[in-house]
């Protein structure tokens, strides 16, 4: 009987999504006979736009377990407790998108109805003081949550990270290589292909060697080089929801002590990162070419940097979508192969992590069962169309009049999806997390409201308490909030005492 199970794993690519793949796979199925190959060129730069993450990194650090101060000294990272936008709705104004959640369920029903209801009469606390994730962002402080403070605000904090993805990369192929992963240095100059069944059987490298595989993972980035070099599998374009098309990245030395959270400016045609780590901060400036050219992106990016510029400028031009199918034949594409959207929301290595996880869900033998591809190719088209329908809300939820840039995104049609979202929300503030989509209520409600759009109506339960017991219950939450943020260390002695970097 022929043994179908796959036996090499070729992964063409490195940078994040490669090494991601390799560390994952490598240590998901250690002992199942595999052999794991990565190729990768150091003539062939990487790209990594974005150094910022979400919280759900962590699941992806346990699985493989890594020790988690030992990681943020190695990648040179620190603490985010959220995004703060400014100038998105109106210009002057800011907000912060928070890890974690605003106040507590009361009733069955989510927190904002309640502050809604309050607002509404013209009493209460601005929204931001029911969060602690914003409350501590704000005031410069950190710390792990202490799961035994049952009832504390304490007891469940949300984080996620901001480190240098090349470090990460090479913090991630040691753990690969120690689990057996095998690097190629080269570049590909043939791919081919089985003429039966239409796989990829092999690559060539440009010193002549022949690499074959049984699966092969692409992470190629933009290029695609197998998912769309070798099998022409199609993009779908979403530039017309999502236009900026360019983004210039240069990092700037550090000039006071990392805040916890990533800063999202809007520009005149587009919108600046700015993304502290312990050895430097990480800036660029994400815009669209119809609007300005590259020249002036510059110069708004070096007239905004916080410190003396640590390199040249870095250009990448991209197209805003995702590939048809991600998963075509005996290729699977990760990381930029699969698709593309901005790093507005630090939603790239996340969608790296799906991806690895969907493939790991879904493994195949050498039959490669079409039911499977498709139901992957699903799943991953459905991820990618709610976080673009995320993203588009920034841009369309403006009011912002002073460029053609944000003229053409304040009137711009948008997915039906989206439409239908904001309109519930305009008539009673109901939020849904559609079928565990990635962002939450929290998520869509910190965006929505920090961007003007408010409810007419709150949900009718909101309504069942008396004004003295809606008053009493929020002061207490509010209460809660503030005095778990005062004794909460500073982000930098938080660092200093648990996971400091001796990254110049």
């Amino acid at each position: 009987m022929d043994d179908l199970r796959i036996r090499d794993i070729v992964i063409v690519g490195g940078g994040t999504a490669g090494w991601m793949a390799a560390a994952a796979l490598s240590r998901t199925l250690a002992g199942g006979g595999l052999r794991i190959r990565l190729i990768e060129s150091e003539a062939i730069g990487t790209v990594g736009v974005g150094e910022a993450t979400i919280p759900h990194i962590q699941y992806f650090n346990r699985l493989l377990g890594l020790d988690e101060d030992e990681f943020v000294r190695r990648t040179a990272a620190t603490f985010k407790l959220g995004i703060e936008f400014v100038d998105w709705g109106r210009i002057g104004e800011r907000y912060i998108h928070p890890f974690g959640s605003y106040g507590q369920e009361m009733e069955g029903i989510h927190f904002h109805h309640f502050w809604y209801r309050q607002a509404q009469a013209g009493r209460g606390l601005p929204l931001d003081r029911y969060s602690l994730a914003v409350a501590a962002a704000q005031a410069g402080k950190f710390q792990r949550p202490e799961p035994n403070r049952r009832g504390s605000p304490l007891a469940d904090i949300s984080y996620a990270f901001q480190f240098d993805a090349a470090l990460y990369a090479r913090y991630l192929r040691e753990k690969a290589e120690a689990a057996g992963v095998r690097r190629s240095e080269g570049r590909i100059v043939e791919v081919q292909r089985d003429g039966a069944s239409g796989n990829v059987s092999a690559v060539v490298l440009d010193d002549g060697t022949s690499i074959a595989g049984d699966l092969f993972i692409d992470c190629s980035g933009f290029r695609g080089l197998l998912i769309e070099g070798a099998l022409q599998s199609g993009y779908e374009d979403w530039s017309h929801w999502l236009p900026c098309d360019r983004a210039v990245a240069r990092p700037s030395r550090r000039i006071e002590d990392p805040l916890p959270y990533t800063r999202a400016t809007a520009r005149k045609a587009g919108w600046q990162w700015r993304i502290p780590l312990q050895s430097r901060t990480g800036n660029g400036h994400v815009y669209c070419s119809r609007y300005i050219s590259d020249d002036e992106a510059v110069a708004i990016l070096d007239a905004n940097l916080e410190g003396e510029p640590l390199a040249g400028p870095n250009f990448l031009r991209f197209t805003a979508g995702v590939r048809r199918k991600a998963w075509d034949r005996n290729v699977v594409a990760l990381g930029l192969a699969a698709g593309f959207l901005e790093p507005l929301e630090s939603t790239s290595i996340h969608l790296i992590q799906t991806g690895i996880a969907r493939l790991l869900t879904n493994f195949p033998d050498k039959r490669f069962n079409q039911h499977d591809i498709d139901y992957f190719n699903r799943r991953t088209r459905l991820e990618y169309e709610q976080v673009r329908d995320f993203l588009i809300l920034h841009y369309k939820a403006t009011e912002r009049d002073d460029s053609g840039f944000w003229d053409h995104c304040r009137t711009m049609a948008i997915p039906s999806s989206l439409e239908e979202r904001i309109a519930i929300f305009r008539e009673n503030a109901r939020l849904f997390r559609h079928d565990n989509e990635l962002f939450s209520e929290t998520s869509w409600l910190a965006v929505l409201h920090g961007q003007n759009i408010e409810p007419a109506r709150h949900h009718p339960i909101a309504g069942y308490l008396t004004d003295a017991e809606l008053d009493a219950r929020l002061a207490r939450i509010a209460g809660a909030m503030k005095a778990s943020v005062e004794i909460m260390p500073r982000h930098q002695q938080f660092i200093d005492r648990h996971c400091r970097s001796e990254t110049p």
